[in-house]
Formats: C-alpha cells, sequence, structure tokens
C-alpha cells in the first residue's frame, strides 16, 4: 500500500469529518493479539489518536467479539461508542450501563449451561487447554498459546460439534471457536445499525478477522442503498499463522498490524487542504 493510495481512500472522509464514521475492531487491530485475551491493551500512541479523532469526527466506535465493557477497558477511552459481542450490545459513550438485544440475552443461561457441560464432557479438550471465555451469551473456547494447538482446534471442534447437535450456532475466529444463540447477527449487522443510524455520507471500519467481512459487507450493502456515498474497508494484516488471507483479499488497502493502523488513524486527522495527494 502507498501513502496516496490511502490518502485517496480516506480523502473523503477527510473532507467532512461531521459527517463520517470510523469503526474499528480492537483485538489485532488497534491492540496486539496476545497469548492471554486478559493483556490485551491499545497502546498509549494510538489512544491519543482516538481521543482526538473522537473530538472532530461524526461517529467513531470500536466494535469487537468481547464485550462492550471489555471493550472498553481495553482501550480506554470513555469518549468513544464500544459495540459488543458482535453487535448484541452497546455501551454508549460515557454511559455506565449496557445495552444488550433483549432476544440474544433470554439465551445466555442456556448458553453458558451448556458450554460448560460439554467442555467438562469434552475432557480431551480441558486436557489440552482449550478454556473457556464467558461472554454472556456468547461463550468462547480459546486454544492460543497451548503446547499442541493443532490438537486443541481439533478437540475445540469436537466440543462445538456437540454444541451444534443441541442447537447452538458455531462462528470460528483467530483460534477461538464461539458458541452462539442460534440467532442472526453479525458484525455487519451492527454497523448497519450504528451507520444507518446517523446523517452520514461516509464510514471507515478497519478489521483484522473473518468476523471483520461482515462488516465490510455492511458497509458495502449501505453504498448499493444509497444510504452511503462511500466506504472504506482496511485489513490488518500480520504475519501469524491464523491470520485470514481473505481479510486483505477482500479490503480496499491492507496495513501492518495495529502499528499500522496508526497510520490509518493519522492520515484521518491530517488536513483535508495540506496539497498532498488526494
Amino acid at each position: 500500500m502507498t501513502d496516496d493510495r490511502l490518502a485517496a481512500l480516506v480523502a473523503p472522509l477527510r473532507a467532512a469529518p461531521d459527517r463520517s464514521a470510523i469503526l474499528l475492531d480492537v483485538d489485532g487491530t488497534l491492540a496486539p493479539i496476545t497469548r492471554h485475551a486478559g493483556a490485551a491493551e491499545v497502546p498509549a500512541a494510538t489512544r491519543t489518536l482516538l481521543v482526538e479523532l473522537a473530538s472532530r469526527y461524526g461517529l467513531v466506535a470500536c466494535v469487537s467479539g468481547r464485550r462492550a465493557g471489555e471493550a472498553r477497558r481495553i482501550v480506554g477511552i470513555g469518549a468513544l461508542h464500544y459495540v459488543g459481542n458482535h453487535g448484541t450490545e452497546i455501551l454508549r459513550r460515557g454511559a455506565t450501563a449496557v445495552e444488550t438485544t433483549p432476544a440474544v440475552a433470554e439465551w445466555e443461561p442456556r448458553v453458558r449451561e451448556l458450554a460448560t457441560g460439554l467442555l467438562e464432557d469434552h475432557a480431551t479438550a480441558s486436557r489440552l487447554g482449550v478454556w473457556l471465555e464467558d461472554k454472556g451469551p456468547i461463550q468462547a473456547l480459546h486454544w492460543r498459546g497451548v503446547s499442541d494447538e493443532a490438537a486443541a482446534a481439533e478437540a475445540a471442534a469436537a466440543v462445538g460439534a456437540a454444541a451444534a447437535a443441541e442447537g447452538l450456532a458455531l462462528h470460528e475466529g483467530r483460534m477461538v471457536l464461539e458458541l452462539r444463540p442460534p440467532l442472526d447477527f453479525d458484525k455487519g449487522a451492527a454497523v448497519r445499525w450504528l451507520v444507518g443510524a446517523e446523517e452520514l455520507a461516509g464510514a471507515l471500519y478497519a478489521g483484522d478477522d473473518r468476523t471483520d467481512l461482515d462488516a465490510f459487507a455492511g458497509l458495502r450493502a449501505l453504498v448499493a442503498e444509497g444510504r452511503l456515498a462511500h466506504a472504506a474497508c482496511v485489513a490488518v494484516r500480520d504475519e501469524g499463522s491464523d491470520a485470514p488471507p481473505e481479510v486483505a483479499e477482500q479490503a480496499d488497502v491492507a496495513v501492518d498490524g495495529p502499528v499500522g493502523i496508526r497510520s490509518v488513524l493519522q492520515e484521518l486527522l491530517r488536513p483535508a487542504t495540506d496539497g498532498r495527494a488526494a
């Protein structure tokens, strides 16, 4: 990616920041991927840029697979909106209460009970280090950093197959398998909901995983429907063996890791009339 290509992509957003949305994944995009999910943190240099973006752009939000409150903790900025659990909940800018989609919330006890029981039943998965992250109505099986990741992935898949047989939906990410309610929700729906509720002309979404492909599709659908004039889809790639290549393939531009996303944020903050390519 050249600087001129990035500049051209974001030029319509920089020209009308008050009518533009900046939507960002958290893990692998703003925060580096860590061996333990609880250790993730957005670098201070990135937070500084996000604060400035929030003061300039019409809508700035983080769209995460984590719970909304956990996403806010990792990013560390109260002036943003946080959409969590792939669009099933939102923590609005400055708010303390999380709003959860009622239909999804009703499934929380059932999904948690099934996930806990199935992991206990599949002793091989636990022995290999597969662990369960409790995200309320979404329960996530993780195996990043265990001694035999390939074997753990197979064991997690077996747990997932049992969950699917019980009626749950599965969604695979980067060394994570989510057990979900059998309802229609994803980051694409979250993006359409966020952006569609505002009078906006353009939007940018940046992400690194397969779940972010839904967000790309959601933005592009809004353009096709005439509800947005411009959409920019940015892939944040890394050299990890679990990095899905299709994210970069389907993006407008790709940058290298959370360090690379800072170049995008800086470009968004550059004055619209400084003489560079647009």
